[in-house]
């Protein structure tokens, strides 16, 4: 990609949830946004503004950060009229936002805490249709705009490691099919990508997550896709370039999701049980 950029973006304002430090996906993606020319305002949860670094990444894309809990219905509603103060309407959406309280605290997938378990779901997934929801309610959201949601195959797939976050990921999923046939009306596109795993923060929270991404580098056929294809990505799906693309899951994961098992795996793992019958 050029470092110039395509002007794919050119005109279009929104708002990027879920920047926390350079190794953030949404950081990328507003990085790449940037470079595309669009404008556009960067937003976290208040406890981030002393866990991360987004105020250089608003210096660096020349944005306003709006601090917001996405899981607080008056905190949503004030930002999206600051948004709109600020752009008078806005083209798109990121939503980038994920959290498996239970998994950080390595509970097992049968003996969830369900308050944890509902603090999860609201963190990860509702916070998707509070977010589209206050968009629309206050207007902010313009005919014609695209909103993107990260997510993972462990949505499809049993990843055990992954646990209550699969559950979240579905969900996700549903919100945005449920929510495409509703914005379809007014030509707003709604969409999820579904990445590799990838090295950031809230990845290397999970237990076993070195091990998930080796796996997924040995079996997807151009390896695993990292954070700064994946902005790329978005950026086509943010432009007119994707606007009859709707209420789907994208798989940006170099292939992982169409593969069963590949020779490089196959050749470790016989490795692998070669060495236990000789210790045998």
């Amino acid at each position: 990609m050029s470092d110039a950029g395509y002007g794919l973006l050119d005109g279009k304002t929104g708002i990027i949830f879920g920047a926390l430090n350079d190794e953030s996906i949404a950081w990328k993606v507003a990085e790449a946004a940037h470079r595309e020319g669009a404008q556009f305002a960067l937003s976290n949860a208040p406890v981030a503004r002393r866990l991360g670094s987004m105020d250089e990444l608003a210096d660096a894309t020349d944005s306003p950060v709006i601090w917001a809990d996405a899981t607080d219905d008056d905190d949503l509603a004030s930002l999206f009229n600051e948004v709109q103060d600020e752009y008078g309407g806005i083209d798109f959406i990121v939503h980038s936002i994920g959290m498996g309280v239970n998994v950080r605290k390595d509970v097992p997938y049968e003996d969830l805490n369900y308050n944890w378990y509902q603090k999860t779901l609201d963190i990860s997934s509702v916070s998707l249709h509070r977010i589209v929801h206050h968009a629309l309610d206050t207007g902010a959201l313009n005919d014609g705009g695209s909103v993107v949601a990260m997510s993972y195959i462990g949505a499809q797939r049993i990843f055990s490691k992954y646990s209550e976050m699969g559950d979240a990921k579905a969900l996700l999923e549903s919100i945005v099919r449920s929510f495409g046939y509703r914005l379809g009306q007014r030509d707003i596109r709604i969409n999820a990508i579904s990445q590799s795993p990838t090295k950031t923060t809230a990845g290397s929270g999970i237990e076993g997550f070195n091990a998930m991404y080796e796996f997924a580098e040995r079996v997807a056929p151009m390896g695993n896709a990292s954070a700064e294809s994946c902005a790329d990505y978005t950026v086509t799906l943010l432009s007119d370039l994707t606007r009859m693309v709707t209420m789907q899951t994208l798989y940006h994961d170099g292939g992982f999701s169409a593969m069963g098992i590949s020779d490089q795996l196959v050749e470790a793992m016989q490795d692998a049980f070669q060495n236990d019958d000789d210790d045998a």
